[in-house]
């Protein structure tokens, strides 16, 4: 893609996120489910408009490929929702201040991830075998995931959190939507920030997972880097959904596991057997709409939390 092409696509994500957090900076308030729900149906529409032109610019094959990409990185994005619940909840993160942090968080998640599949697509560039890496990886990651029995993560324990505790000046309260504040002189960080810290660190380790499950589906560097972006742009309005429904999705991690079993598998037979990329899809999709709807059944009638 030409260079006009990539500093475009940035101002407009860019554009767009800053119309966001300062429009929303006007008010802090608690999202609501119809709020939320409007937006991510607008950033599912801007997704699939874009793919539109990908369709006239690169064919629509990059533009299956696009589109398969967004629903690998928007299923999978679903998984950061449960972790977000614990970190917001954990911190006592007051619902009208979640908002800021995921947008912040949003633009950290641009610049890690655009760093790892820049890396990435050199690396397979220069060392193709480091495909059958990538897919035994998912391989394993998937079965790891199909036989967990749900462990939670223990953030009192995280590296990243007691690291930031022991080095940096943290008050020990709040100061609203602030992240850094000016005491006695010298600034220092809020909570808010090590929430910030937080949520960029586990989304770089859901990350591992999902960059390496797209190049299963292409190795154009442009088409893994704008899916991801398109599916990261939607998590926050999509956590704001799912947020009080998303203990009910008790299958999910198995519909997870297996797309991340069958994208692994799919990269290390490539060679040998050719699966097409639609039919690809047609699993991905297949397998978590069953889970989704298997798990709203399960738990039809359960007070949501």
């Amino acid at each position: 893609m030409p260079v006009w092409f990539w500093i475009a696509f940035h101002v407009g994500v860019f554009v767009v996120l800053a119309i966001d957090l300062v429009g929303f900076n006007r008010k802090a308030h608690a999202v609501t489910i119809r709020e939320a729900t409007i937006w991510s149906i607008v950033w599912v529409l801007l997704s699939l408009s874009f793919n539109l032109l990908v369709w006239r610019l690169k064919g629509p094959q990059a533009a299956l490929d696009f589109f398969t990409g967004y629903v690998i990185e928007y299923s999978l994005s679903v998984d950061n929702i449960f972790v977000f619940v614990l970190i917001f909840t954990y911190f006592q993160v007051r619902a009208k201040y979640q908002h800021r942090v995921l947008v912040w968080g949003i633009i950290g998640a641009l610049i890690m991830r655009g760093i790892m599949i820049w890396l990435g697509v050199a690396l397979v560039e220069r060392f193709h075998w480091i495909l059958y890496i990538f897919g035994a990886f998912l391989l394993i990651t998937g079965i790891r995931m199909l036989v967990s029995k749900g462990e939670e993560i223990d953030l009192e324990s995280n590296f990243v959190l007691r690291l930031c505790r022991r080095w940096m000046r943290v008050t020990p309260e709040y100061h609203g939507e602030k992240f850094i504040v000016k005491q006695q002189g010298q600034w220092m960080l809020t909570p808010l920030a090590l929430v910030l810290i937080v949520v960029d660190i586990m989304d770089l380790v859901f990350a591992v997972d999902s960059i390496p499950a797209v190049f299963a589906i292409t190795q154009d560097e442009f088409i893994i880097y704008t899916s991801n972006i398109c599916a990261i742009l939607g998590l926050r309005s999509l956590y704001f959904v799912l947020a009080h429904v998303v203990d009910r999705f008790i299958y999910l991690k198995t519909g997870l596991a297996l797309v991340l079993g069958f994208v692994g598998l799919k990269m290390i037979s490539a060679d040998v057997f050719h699966v097409p990329n639609w039919f690809s899809l047609a699993v991905i999709v297949t397998t978590l709409t069953i889970t989704i709807v298997l798990s709203m059944r399960a738990t039809r009638g359960r007070p949501t939390r």
